[in-house]
């Protein structure tokens, strides 16, 4: 018989997984605040950077965007990953978001071009490899945490909230966005100074959540790893596992480029294919993501009642089948309700992936390599098909061929449908108390 005593000490449990969860996913808001903002502003702030006139200048911003997307979100999730595993997950934590918060800084109060030369985009290089080791880092980390802070029969439910709060980062730069440029500010005076506000927010939410993590409690599986005296974070003990390190390649491959596209690539494409206005075209963006977001949790709760890998066939099929005639159609709508509707429709399937893919990934993996399991293999294959893909999207419509991209997308999510029929379903096949 359940007693009083018993429900309040479920309830005062329920609050700490709640705020321990909230804490370590917390880190994705302010990382993807400060990427989407950084795309949003970048119109405005582009010419103090990169004056047309020099073209070695022109190079370097070619060079800063190259860098800090595809060479260091790989080193960061090594990094952070190998900091988690050997140090702590609060560490790397704590460390990650230090570093968000120093990059969204330095861009915030670099002079112009006009004022330091050349240096000012070398100093935005340097904000950009920073922010782009913190990108990489804090992905397998807060995975990682939230997959060990959340009970064996709500995994699924409290890892969805990464992508809540990494969702949550691109609203409220849309936020910020749509106030500075319809209520607060004039275009003239958000490119000569008012673009530096959304990185200045930026550096304030790093620091927030920074304090946050300050006094988060370590993981019961790391401190009983390092009680037990194993040794953690080894390249050399991940390499044990070349099976499960590929697993997360399949796995992350065909969701990733989803996600980038009903993202990222979203904004572009609803103003160069379809044709709506950049102030309509916004707000369509941030009302479907606000549906993706309620979805997350939806989706990760359903998936601890009948296991990952149904939701993730469900996204490869649908993904696979649906992706083309959403993109076609979308491409010839006039409306933006029709265009909602459409964004919506793939969200459906898509967040079968976005759910649940940390936690089938940290499931993957014992406590002293997990962080580094889930963190490396996850961002190199984000740089190489999820960071890519608005690339290849605005290649094949400058080539005219712009249903070429719809082929490549549903291409991508095809392949790693072939990884979710055949792996296993790691909610039943978990290893998340194992150490070695």
């Amino acid at each position: 018989m359940t007693t009083v005593t018993d429900d309040h000490l479920h309830l005062d449990d329920v609050r700490r997984r709640v705020r321990l969860i909230f804490i370590g996913s917390v880190g994705n808001l302010v990382e993807w605040y400060d990427f989407y903002a950084y795309t949003a502003f970048a119109l405005y702030f582009a010419p103090a950077f990169f004056p047309q006139s020099d073209p070695v200048v022109q190079q370097l911003n070619a060079a800063v965007l190259f860098a800090a997307t595809f060479l260091m979100r790989p080193l960061g999730g090594w990094l952070f990953g190998y900091l988690a595993d050997r140090y702590g997950r609060k560490l790397s934590l704590t460390l990650s978001v230090v570093c968000m918060c120093l990059g969204s800084l330095i861009i915030a109060v670099t002079p112009t071009y006009a004022s330091i030369g050349i240096a000012a985009p070398i100093m935005l290089a340097l904000a950009r490899v920073i922010e782009g080791l913190s990108l990489g880092g804090e992905y397998g980390t807060s995975a990682t945490y939230l997959s060990e802070v959340a009970d064996a029969n709500h995994r699924g439910f409290y890892s969805s909230f990464q992508y809540v709060t990494l969702i949550g980062g691109q609203l409220t730069a849309i936020i910020v966005l749509l106030l500075l440029q319809n209520v607060f500010l004039t275009e003239a005076e958000l490119k000569s100074w008012g673009w530096r506000i959304p990185f200045v927010i930026g550096a304030l939410l790093a620091v927030f959540a920074a304090v946050m993590r300050r006094n988060l409690h370590e993981t019961d599986a790391f401190i009983a790893a390092e009680k037990q005296g194993i040794k953690r974070g080894s390249l050399r003990q991940l390499f044990r596992f070349p099976r499960e390190l590929l697993l997360v390649v399949g796995l992350t491959a065909g969701g990733t480029a989803a996600f980038y596209t009903f993202t990222t690539y979203m904004q572009t494409f609803v103003r160069l294919s379809v044709g709506l206005d950049a102030t309509t075209t916004t707000i369509v963006i941030f009302c479907t993501l606000v549906f993706a977001t309620l979805l997350q949790p939806i989706y990760g709760g359903l998936s601890d009642r009948i296991g990952r890998k149904p939701l993730l066939i469900f996204f490869g099929v649908v993904g696979t089948l649906a992706t083309y005639p959403i993109l076609t159609t979308m491409q010839t709508a006039k409306s933006p309700y029709v265009v909602f509707l459409l964004i919506c429709a793939a969200w459906i399937f898509t967040a079968g992936y976005t759910s649940i893919n940390a936690i089938v990934k940290a499931e993957l993996f014992p406590t002293n390599v997990r962080a580094l399991g889930v963190g490396v293999p996850y961002a190199l294959t984000v740089s190489i098909f999820g960071g890519t893909a608005p690339a290849i999207a605005l290649y094949f419509k400058s080539l005219g061929h712009e249903e070429w991209f719809y082929y490549y997308l549903s291409g991508i999510i095809f392949l790693s449908l072939l990884i979710y029929v055949t792996m296993r379903d790691t909610k039943h096949h978990s290893i998340m108390h194992r150490h070695e």
